[in-house]
């Protein structure tokens, strides 16, 4: 598919089955990070907006929470099939908004199976009985939580959307989608997609806003339960706010990840998946990527200069050529705070830089392009190591032993992910159970499959998407107890 075939969303809003224009002095410019043009001018959902798509989700509620349990398997399925039909216009659509290049070679598509399986748990939503003898019932009943709100980043918006919409629906709830305003255009084109499923109107709306539209949503008495996936100061304030009606959340939240790698692991692939997750993947832009690379001591000039060798030879460029394996940052105002990220670790003597650090000019200067930085010697304790950037920068740092090793991965505010690279078994176990973190990768960075529960712990959040434990984040659990009549 050329990128001629896509049809770029009018940037309406969804809201039961009906496109809202919105207010014209609420539109917004979005530029394509790799050029720097306007893709198009799109809407910015209002307070008005929120009331009206929760509305329309209320009004849904009761026949989608009633529809037989096979019934709305089936439509997730037809959704599931749609996502994968359509994969490769979602990802034209994604290298569009975000300038990620684009995958040639597109495997499953990733937010297809999280559907799939979330539907396959529609007919399983099993309550329990609980034995009082004779004269009495007790029983449970998982229960959805009514309209839930999804607030989604604009780094991944298809797959998040999915994560989360696919088990909100399975349990039985109706979902108020808020994307990003640096990102909806794959998200509007998903819930164009649940229509086309044969999703009922209202189930599914998908409201693109800033931070007011967010505000007003998660304070809105008709919601029953909040998922964020996003930034820790966003997440205080969506905390804080919700408090005030006490509704729950799940928060999948910031990281500073570290990869470890050991003296006897096979250093070409940890240094490969260190290089490409932690700085080529995204440009950086990924909260459970790994940004800080920590090398055990006898490794560490080896490593370093491999990390180069990689870093060296990539290739920015168009994220619609072939050729190109590195992509621009989000827009203008991401690129100057990263490259001030980086200026202040060389002002800070945060480490040694050897690769990068600059903005690329010449033919991609209207882009926003900044260079693979790497930086080497990092002190752990710098704001450089301490911070998420989220923008290609990386961070060496040695240790000399185990638990040095384990005391500086886990010495940070986050807890998302944590990646061991090491031969020997039992270390990598004990490694994986010391590290505080919610997800850990032995010699590999986990494909995130949907049977895997994800999510971090500290200031990475709480609650869990995928596997069992992301459907339960969505359903609420009632018992009855029946008093029976003596014969």
């Amino acid at each position: 598919m050329d990128v001629t075939d896509v049809s770029i969303p009018s940037g309406a809003m969804l809201i039961g089955d009906t496109w809202v224009a919105g207010d014209d002095a609420a539109r917004r410019d979005h530029l394509n990070p790799a050029t720097g043009k306007p893709l198009g001018s799109f809407a910015l959902g209002s307070p008005t907006d929120i009331d009206d798509a929760v509305a329309a989700a209320q009004a849904a509620f009761p026949a989608w929470r009633d529809l037989a349990p096979v019934v709305r398997r089936d439509l997730l399925l037809e959704l599931a099939r749609l996502l994968a039909a359509h994969d490769v216009e979602l990802g034209t659509l994604r290298t569009l908004e975000l300038g990620a290049p684009l995958k040639r070679k597109r495997g499953r598509s990733m937010a297809a199976e999280y559907v799939t399986y979330y539907a396959g748990w529609v007919d399983k939503l099993e309550g329990s009985t609980v034995p009082l003898g004779p004269g009495a019932l007790d029983y449970t009943r998982p229960e959805p939580y009514g309209v839930v709100a999804v607030i989604i980043p604009w780094n991944g918006p298809v797959v998040s959307a999915a994560m989360k919409v696919a088990p909100a629906l399975a349990a039985g709830n109706c979902v108020v989608l808020k994307p990003s305003e640096l990102g909806p255009l794959s998200a509007l084109r998903f819930g164009e997609l649940c229509l086309e499923a044969g999703i009922a109107p209202g189930v599914v709306n998908v409201v693109p806003g800033g931070p007011d539209a967010g505000d007003h949503l998660v304070r809105h008495p008709g919601i029953g339960k909040i998922s964020f996936t996003g930034g820790g100061a966003t997440a205080t304030r969506i905390m804080a706010a919700a408090a005030i009606r006490l509704t729950p959340l799940t928060l999948e939240l910031g990281g500073k990840s570290a990869l470890m790698i050991f003296d006897d692991a096979n250093i070409d692939k940890a240094v490969q998946i260190g290089v490409t997750t932690g700085l080529i993947n995204l440009s950086g832009q990924g909260c459970v990527l790994p940004t800080r690379m920590l090398v055990h001591d006898s490794i560490y000039d080896d490593v370093e200069q491999r990390v180069l060798a990689i870093v060296h030879a990539l290739r920015p460029g168009d994220p619609f050529d072939p050729a190109t394996t590195f992509g621009p940052v989000i827009n203008a105002a991401a690129a100057s705070r990263i490259l001030g990220v980086i200026d202040r670790a060389r002002a800070d003597d945060a480490g040694r830089i050897i690769a990068g650090g600059s903005r690329i000019g010449g033919d991609l200067a209207d882009g926003f392009y900044i260079e693979p930085t790497v930086f080497s010697d990092v002190d752990n304790q710098s704001s450089l190591a301490q911070d998420e950037v989220f923008g290609p920068v990386l961070s060496l740092v040695r240790f000399r032993d185990e638990a040095q090793g384990v005391a500086i991965a886990n010495d940070t505010k986050y807890g998302l992910g944590g990646f061991v690279f090491t031969r020997n078994i039992d270390r990598a176990h004990r490694v994986a159970a010391n590290l505080e973190a919610g997800s850990i990768g032995i010699n590999g960075f986990p494909p995130m499959p949907p049977g895997a529960p994800f999510g971090g712990v500290k200031q990475s959040g709480f609650g869990r998407e995928g596997a069992a434990a992301g459907l339960w984040e969505f359903l609420q659990l009632k018992n009855v107890y029946v008093e029976l009549d003596p014969a």
